[in-house]
């Protein structure tokens, strides 16, 4: 009997699929695009964008659809990610080997225990310090800060609101326009 081989970042950097990531040494495909999830996805890189500005707060590098190597066996591909300047300095490139200070999640139908379980757990150990999800079908925002060793809910978001979140605070981010309306 052979033995199973993990697949490694390496193996994912290689691979001739388009729209993969590489979780638990395993290389999947990603859901398929859906038009909620682009809208929300656009939306929410929208509203964030004055930290992404020297013009505005400032201070962050967000980043659609990047992929990071948390470990050799991981290496998802964030629908939105940030990373303040202070730990980043340089624009990133490539696959990024720095865990994120920031990463949202857009909640996929069938994909959901990826976001909720197998992300969520893996972020808390790489002490991402925020994580947010997003199910654009339910209209809900869920917000998470790591506190100590383990995420604790900061808000459960369901009307559409001017709303100040973590670690965005500084300003108020239109949730209704990030949703869609």
């Amino acid at each position: 009997m052979e033995a199973y081989q993990l697949d490694t970042i390496a193996d994912l950097l290689i691979s001739p699929d388009e729209r993969v990531e590489l979780i638990n040494g395993e290389i999947i495909r990603r859901p398929m695009a859906r038009a909620e999830h682009g809208v929300v996805q656009h939306r929410a890189g929208v509203e964030l964008g004055p930290f992404d500005r020297q013009s505005g707060p400032g201070g962050w590098w967000i980043i659609t659809d990047v992929s990071v190597g948390y470990e050799l066996h991981q290496c998802p591909c964030h629908d939105l990610a940030g990373w303040r300047n202070e730990r980043m300095p340089q624009r990133p490139r490539g696959v990024i080997e720095l865990a994120p200070d920031w990463v949202c999640e857009i909640v996929s139908p069938g994909h959901e225990r990826k976001d909720t379980l197998t992300l969520f757990l893996l972020l808390q150990r790489h002490r991402v310090p925020f994580y947010w999800l997003i199910w654009p079908e339910d209209r809900t925002l869920v917000a998470y800060r790591l506190d100590g060793d383990h995420y604790r809910v900061t808000a459960t978001l369901t009307e559409p609101a001017r709303v100040r979140i973590p670690p965005f605070d500084e300003i108020e981010i239109d949730l209704a326009y990030i949703l869609g309306d």
